[in-house]
């Protein structure tokens, strides 16, 4: 439970404290960067290249003055230490076509200043095994990325034409053929079979996540890996030896998933008319089939919605009667704006409501 911040707290303190109770409690540990990056002076799209290499100081991303930061910072591990949090060092290191390296936070590069970026807090409610892991996940060197090229290139070393659909490596912003990047032995495994996926990157000492850029997205989507050749052979192998058991374990997984949506269904249907006693029992059953339809999205889909709060259940049914009780949709479709289509119907939905409640 987050912490109440006390009145005579500095701005800068709330702020600190705030975003280290979040992500403590999202991660059951919290470093410095996640700090930065929840109070909104380090975009963690920034963090991502800088672990993948792409620039080669952490420090050149992050907004705000150096005494603020120096400052949030310092607040923050007394924040940490003040709760009794337990220390442990994450090795933050990137592949290269020579090893792994150790990223660089600054500039500068003083020691204690980097070690105060690479210390990650963990609560002391994890059990050692936890905590292990948490240390075993700080310690793991990312992946390299490969790219599917778009166009046309070159390899910037070798001179090589990279054609379009084939990779390239990326290193200090500079292309790379994968003969060059030390990565010409590997095979490519598109995306779409997990089983083969799972087993492959199990198997395989190196691998590489290949993505190609979405013109229309605006953004990179992982398009594969690249693993060892022996590697995939023997994760096709598995599969296909075990691919009748998998696909019966796939059967029983789809029954006891329907069975789990229908018994959430009913629950739902239960709790709405607890909720809304005028509401007709089959209006209630029909809402709580839509919003607890999996994969929808909609609001009992959400863990709320799951955990039958009054909430998301009372959403469900206001979006129920805008849609089956107003003339919201033929506003819509006759061009008035969602804003105002929604304010239009308000009240409408209001009586119904309270009809529904009494």
């Amino acid at each position: 439970m987050p912490e109440t911040l006390h009145p005579n707290q500095s701005k800068l303190e709330q702020r600190v404290h705030r975003a280290a109770e979040a992500a403590l409690a999202r991660q059951k540990s919290v470093c410095a960067i996640d700090v930065l990056c929840g109070m909104g002076l380090l975009a963690p799209s920034n963090v991502d290249f800088w672990r993948k290499g792409r620039v080669p100081f952490l420090e050149t991303w992050i907004q705000g003055s150096a005494q603020k930061i120096s400052s949030s910072i310092e607040i923050f591990w007394q924040w940490a230490q003040a709760k009794g949090l337990k220390q442990t060092e994450g090795a933050y290191l990137r592949p290269t076509r020579t090893g792994p390296v150790a990223l660089q936070f600054t500039v500068a590069g003083e020691a204690e200043i980097e070690r105060g970026f690479r210390t990650h807090f963990v609560s002391p409610e994890l059990s050692e095994k936890k905590q292990a892991q948490v240390k075993k996940k700080l310690d793991k060197t990312e992946n390299p990325v490969v790219f599917q090229v778009v166009r046309d290139t070159e390899c910037s070393e070798c001179g090589a034409e990279i054609a379009k659909g084939c990779f390239l490596s990326k290193e200090a912003e500079e292309a790379l053929c994968l003969v060059c990047a030390r990565m010409g032995d590997l095979e490519f495994l598109p995306s779409g079979d997990t089983a083969l996926t799972r087993r492959a990157t199990k198997y395989s000492e190196r691998m590489a996540v290949v993505v190609r850029f979405s013109r229309s997205r605006g953004r990179y989507e992982r398009q594969g890996i690249l693993v060892e050749r022996a590697a995939l052979e023997k994760a096709e192998h598995e599969c296909v030896e075990d691919a009748d058991e998998r696909a019966a374990a796939r059967v029983r997984g789809a029954e006891r998933r329907r069975e789990q949506d229908r018994e959430l269904v009913v629950q739902m249907t239960r709790q709405i008319a607890a909720l809304f006693p005028g509401c007709p029992a089959r209006e209630a059953a029909a809402i709580a089939e839509h919003t607890a339809l999996r994969g929808s999205g909609r609001v009992g889909r959400s863990e709320a919605g799951r955990n039958l709060e009054d909430k998301p259940l009372r959403s469900a049914a206001i979006a129920a009667i805008r849609h089956n009780h107003t003339d919201y949709d033929e506003l819509l479709a006759s061009g008035v704006e969602r804003a105002a289509a929604r304010q239009q119907v308000a009240d409408r939905i209001d009586a119904i409501l309270a009809f529904w409640e009494k």
